[in-house]
């Protein structure tokens, strides 16, 4: 019985995605970084920042990004002290001319940039649920999660596709919910749980829009679920705390980071280590499409 109790559970845990991995991409057996320039948004905390110091040991140079500076240093000594070099950019989410300027200012600095991570974000448990405008006048969860990571990336491109072969990556979750076209900005509707829901689907629009555009450049743009509600400051703002750890989730953002067998890989959501099924919606060009030409606009650049 306990054994059946024990199979079970195991059952349970593998299809709510809350388990380890035992599969030789979990081994740690990473390829050196070194000489590759990697940036990583929201490094100065948890997920960002465990995955920032792996890399640094690998021998990456790594770019820090956050909000809060003294983070920012200790993240940047701790990596120098393990022998790689590091730069923090301090930038706040909420404010789009703030990407603008940390953009400007990585280009000034760096000629090449082999990886961009989009990882920073705010949770359904952020100001307890309650809608918060940026100071672009744009809901707050929305843009740090999704607008101003758009921004970013659109910024880079010229440096990301001068220094091919070359990765994006948009780190989404599975909780995904459909975007709504006349309400983006969840003024009609809104709850901390269906903006972060909304937030993490564009994230995924957003990478298999970009995919299909860069295919032939030598750029790979893909997402991940890398865990379920790992122990986080995120979700140490929602109802029932963490569930898995950040070296879970870590794991498999090292491997979509540095895996040699996804370098022509593309436009690919993966659950864990598996390729996995994102939302229907991300799977609807005009969908893709349309929020597009509706980001651009927002963020303040040209139509294609």
């Amino acid at each position: 019985m306990k054994t059946l109790n024990k199979l079970a559970l195991s059952i349970f845990l593998l299809c709510i995605g809350i388990t380890g991995t035992t599969s030789a991409q979990n081994t740690g057996n990473y390829p050196s970084m070194s000489g590759k320039t990697i940036l990583i948004t929201g490094s100065t905390d948890g997920l960002g920042r465990e995955v920032a110091t792996r890399l640094g040991k690998l021998g990456a140079n790594m770019l820090i990004h956050g909000r809060n500076a003294q983070r920012g240093a200790e993240v940047v000594a701790e990596i120098k002290r393990n022998g790689s070099n590091a730069q923090f950019y301090q930038a706040d989410f909420g404010s789009l001319d703030n990407v603008r300027k940390m953009a400007e200012a990585i280009k000034r600095d760096h000629p090449r940039l082999d990886v961009v991570v989009n990882n920073a974000g705010l949770g359904s448990g952020f100001a307890g649920g309650s809608r918060v405008e940026s100071d672009d006048g744009y809901e707050l969860v929305f843009q740090v999660n999704y607008l101003a990571h758009y921004l970013l990336t659109e910024l880079l491109l010229p440096t990301i596709q001068a220094s091919a072969p070359a990765r994006i990556i948009n780190v989404a979750s599975r909780a995904q919910g459909a975007v709504n076209f006349g309400d983006l900005m969840l003024e009609k509707y809104h709850s901390g749980r269906a903006t972060y829901h909304r937030s993490k689907l564009a994230q995924v629009l957003h990478t298999f829009h970009y995919a299909e555009l860069l295919d032939g450049t030598g750029v790979t743009f893909n997402t991940l679920h890398p865990a379920s509600m790992m122990d986080t400051t995120m979700v140490s703002q929602m109802a029932g705390g963490a569930r898995t750890t950040i070296d879970e989730g870590a794991g498999v953002l090292m491997y979509i980071v540095t895996s040699p067998e996804l370098e022509e890989k593309s436009g690919v959501y993966f659950n864990q280590y598996n390729e996995g099924r994102a939302h229907e919606q991300a799977y609807d060009p005009i969908a893709r499409a349309t929020l597009d030409k509706m980001t651009r606009d927002l963020v303040g650049l040209p139509q294609r």
